[in-house]
C-alpha cells in the first residue's frame, strides 16, 4: 500500500440561480481560477479558491 500526497483546488461559490453556496473540486489551480472567474460576474457574486493537500491511497493488487 502506498500513500501519496497531492494537491487539489476547491472552489466555493455563490450560485445565484438557486441562491445557495456550492463547491467544485479541480486538479489544477488554473482550472479552479478560470471556474471562479466565470462565477464572479454580478454585484452579489463571489468565489473562493482553496488549495487542499490530500493523501491518496493506492492499494497494491
Amino acid at each position: 500500500m502506498e500513500n501519496q500526497a497531492v494537491q487539489e483546488f476547491h472552489v466555493t461559490y455563490f450560485d445565484a440561480d438557486c441562491g445557495r453556496a456550492r463547491a467544485e473540486v479541480f486538479d489544477t489551480l488554473e482550472d479552479a481560477e478560470r471556474f471562479a472567474c466565470r462565477h464572479c460576474h454580478g454585484e452579489d457574486s463571489w468565489a473562493v479558491v482553496d488549495a487542499v493537500t490530500v493523501e491518496r491511497v493506492r492499494i497494491a493488487a
